[in-house]
């Protein structure tokens, strides 16, 4: 790949599809196609698109995230997280790109003691993560050159996320009831685009002398910020970052409590020691990553 070759980035107006948009400029020619360019659940518009843009890289941030809506939409979420992954997979080997695709830390089922490695058996427990599971099936089944990079947690200044609610719901109420007994990793949108860019780089410069390089690093990485929290923990360090102008008092609750369509994980740390073996790359810990993301106020 050279730096005059196309990028194709699907979702721009998400929250991790923003930044990506930001993040890639300088490493190619960035095309970003909104769900009206580019519907992710019709398989062909993507295969046309596909073979009239020719791009030598697929990043593919835009999902169907909506996890307890998808208990009852089973067929949108499946179309968005998993056939269209296929599709595009498919149609970066045809064309020798590589595919840049995003998944869950819902994958697992959460009963490990431990943080996640890229090998554990996935065992989702709602719709949203075996729709996200079947996507890195096909990808992988496709053969083709990529990258699946899962993620957690996942918030940021736009769109719908944790960080948002807790700041719009802190303005309407005196108390807040949050659950303390879910363990992940929050990590910020930015933090997620500034090393998928870092990474895309090494690609650009490395594949220019060697062919081989994307697909001998094809595979599952997970890509999540350093460290663990609780929901409830997650909610007082925002209060603490950035003090609202009244702060609610905050409620530690457990699953039970606050019953959801979906099943969520308990536990769903991930490790990130394959992604700094292989690209050098230590996302940061998620409490600095929070206080950047924060510093804008």
């Amino acid at each position: 790949m050279t730096s005059a070759q196309t990028i194709l980035l699907t979702g721009p107006n998400g929250q991790v599809g923003f930044e990506l948009m930001r993040t890639l400029q300088g490493l190619g020619r960035v095309i970003a196609l909104d769900r009206n360019a580019l519907d992710l659940s019709d398989v062909s518009q993507i295969r046309r698109v596909a073979r009239e843009l020719k791009p030598a890289v697929i990043v593919n941030p835009a999902a169907y995230t909506a996890v307890d809506q998808a208990e009852e939409e089973v067929a949108q979420a499946m179309q968005i997280n998993a056939e269209a992954p296929a599709a595009l997979a498919e149609e970066a080997k045809r064309l020798n790109a590589v595919l840049i695709h995003y998944s869950t830390d819902y994958v697992f089922d959460g009963a490990k003691e431990g943080a996640y490695m890229e090998d554990d058996a996935p065992n989702p427990r709602s719709v949203y993560g075996r729709s996200k599971w079947m996507g890195e099936r096909a990808i992988a089944e496709a053969c083709g050159a990529h990258l699946i990079l899962r993620t957690s947690w996942v918030y940021g200044r736009r769109g719908k996320n944790f960080l948002l609610t807790m700041r719009r719901l802190a303005a309407e109420r005196s108390e807040l009831h949050i659950v303390d007994d879910q363990i992940g990793a929050p990590t910020w949108a930015v933090t997620i685009a500034a090393l998928t860019a870092q990474i895309v780089a090494q690609g650009v410069a490395a594949s220019r002398s060697d062919e081989g390089w994307w697909m001998r690093r094809s595979g599952i990485y997970h890509l999540s910020a350093a460290g663990a929290t609780s929901w409830y923990g997650f909610a007082r360090a925002i209060f603490e970052c950035a003090p609202p102008a009244r702060t609610p008092r905050l409620v530690p609750i457990n699953t039970e409590q606050y019953p959801r369509p979906a099943k969520r994980p308990a536990h769903s740390r991930l490790c990130t020691d394959k992604l700094a073996h292989t690209f050098g790359l230590h996302p940061p810990g998620w409490r600095a990553a929070l206080q950047l993301c924060l510093a804008a106020d």
